[in-house]
């Protein structure tokens, strides 16, 4: 017999265990998807503490720019905001153009001396507020903005990769923060999804300095590079001292702990738990080094700020005093406010959409590093020490008041707060702060001075006596009044040996900059080519 064909709507008996098997996955996935988005009860410790952190960056970035802005971006710097973006909106042919390419608030507010100091004291202000745990999303969001607008004007004295670095973050520290409280005790808790964009931050940052190590100088492949850098970073602190004089295994390992944290640790920091906990102290623990062993401006700070974000609050709580942390999730709300969540859903969309070209960045041959591939700067490629130098120069300025055929001990040098000069003088310590012009000096110093033009405006402003360039060195021998001469001389530096007197030993290389006077020609002809007064 053919057996007659089913009924159309007909349904066979369906399956108890299935069904349950399906809606338990239905269910298990909705949770996970709404828990990156709704959950953050477990971040509370975590994002008090980040944050906090993020303050003293802040804080230490305004303030070091409030002390230093003037002289170099001011209207008689020595790369004047004004001229800066005077060319942007000639370049861009209007100023909401301008504004696209270089998003300042200083195209609206012209960079007067008066503009740049309201706005770094400001920062400070804000900076010293968040730092004592007052702070929510619209102060999040003015700190970023201020910043931003400084870094878009600061040209060659803001072209170092934390700056970008500190935009990215505090971008996201702004969808960290509820809109309303700024207290933060009973605030609304972070959306999750907001922690997770810190750990791919963090991410980025490891590999991203691992593989551009791997891919440039060969020291890092055979574990020598620390022979040479505690000697030859940009500004040494006492304790580099010590780190260059130990045994060549410690620097050995060293290197190998470098490629552990850099190139292994951040695969960890989406894992499981206790993975994520190893691999956030890997980071601070790094971090923390790399602050014992010279002076890298608030760079290192603001690496860890990310790396808290792979901690969560029972790590947190045993970390914290009890009372703090138990004052921080009292009358606390079970998660976030809905705003705060469409916000959260929002960066996530803009990240992961940004996210490619830094990615593709990432796997190239060709690598590049600290550079932003968006105006705002908002997901940004990293790296650092791709190439170590072997030796250390330094462009030493000296004046003298007399002829120039006077012998050379009538030559005075000029000292920077930190940067090697005197060889008797002992290194400072002074992270997180940033002296912009100690480190763009050496900088100079492994170039010539046909690309460093910035230094002969520098020279002529010694020579004309401008107050506000000489507030930028520790020790000016013509207090006075001006000296007839400058010269810049080429001097290669060395750390003493146990045992040695003082804590530099210097030979000279060559002549940097030949001496020039006010009354010189070829210099006048110079400062009218490059625009300045």
């Amino acid at each position: 017999m053919i057996a007659a064909p089913e009924s159309p709507d007909r349904t066979e008996a369906s399956d108890p265990e299935h069904d349950a098997w399906v809606l338990r996955l239905r269910t298990s996935s909705y949770r996970k998807l709404a828990f990156l988005v709704h959950a953050g009860a477990g971040y509370t410790c975590t994002r008090f503490v980040l944050l906090r952190l993020l303050g003293l960056v802040y804080l230490a970035s305004f303030a070091s720019a409030a002390t230093q802005i003037v002289p170099l971006l001011g209207p008689e710097g020595l790369l004047p905001a004004t001229s800066y973006l005077d060319r942007a909106v000639a370049e861009a042919g209007s100023r909401l153009d301008a504004f696209l390419r270089v998003p300042s608030l200083f195209l609206w507010l012209p960079p007067s001396e008066k503009a740049l100091l309201g706005t770094c004291w400001l920062g400070v202000a804000l900076a010293i507020a968040v730092l004592c745990g007052a702070t929510n999303a619209l102060l999040q969001l003015l700190l970023w903005a201020l910043h931003l607008s400084l870094i878009k004007i600061g040209q060659l004295f803001y072209g170092y990769g934390w700056e970008i670095q500190l935009a990215e973050t505090g971008f996201l520290a702004i969808f960290l923060c509820p809109l309303g409280s700024v207290s933060p005790r009973g605030a609304s808790p972070p959306p999750v999804i907001v922690i997770w964009l810190f750990r791919w931050l963090i991410a980025r940052i490891m590999l991203g300095a691992g593989l551009i190590k791997l891919r440039g100088d060969p020291c890092w492949r055979d574990l020598t590079c620390l022979v040479y850098h505690y000697e030859t970073q940009p500004i040494p602190s006492p304790l580099s001292w010590i780190w260059h004089h130990a045994p060549r295994d410690v620097h050995r390992m060293g290197v190998l702990f470098n490629h552990l944290v850099e190139l292994v640790a951040p695969f960890f920091a989406f894992g499981p738990q206790r993975a994520r906990w190893v691999a956030g102290g890997l980071f601070v623990v790094f971090q923390a080094a790399l602050i014992a062993s010279g002076n890298l401006s608030f760079l290192n700070w603001l690496t860890i700020i990310p790396a808290i974000a792979c901690f969560d609050d029972e790590l947190m709580k045993k970390l914290l005093p009890r009372k703090l942390s138990l004052w921080l999730s009292d009358e606390m709300p079970a998660e976030p406010s809905r705003p705060h969540r469409i916000g959260a859903a929002g960066l996530l969309v803009v990240v992961l959409g940004l996210s490619v070209d830094p990615v593709v960045n990432l796997i190239s041959p060709r690598q590049v590093m600290n550079t932003s591939f968006d105006a705002l700067a908002l997901v940004n490629s990293y790296g650092a020490f791709g190439s170590v130098g072997r030796e250390r120069y330094e462009a030493i300025l000296s004046g003298r008041r007399g002829s120039s055929e006077e012998d050379d001990a009538s030559w005075l040098a000029y000292e920077l707060p930190c940067k090697p000069g005197d060889i008797h003088r002992r290194p400072c310590f002074l992270t997180p702060w940033h002296l912009r012009l100690d480190w763009q000096i050496w900088f100079a110093a492994q170039s010539d001075i046909e690309r460093q033009p910035w230094l002969v405006h520098l020279a002529y402003k010694l020579l004309s006596g401008d107050p506000a360039v000489k507030q930028l060195f520790a020790v000016d021998p013509f207090p006075d009044s001006p000296p007839r001469f400058i010269r810049a001389e080429l001097y290669r530096y060395e750390f003493t040996r146990p045992g040695e007197e003082g804590w530099w030993k210097r030979t000279y290389v060559g002549e940097y900059l030949r001496p020039i006077a006010l009354e010189d020609r070829t210099l006048r002809s110079f400062m009218r080519a490059q625009g300045w007064k």
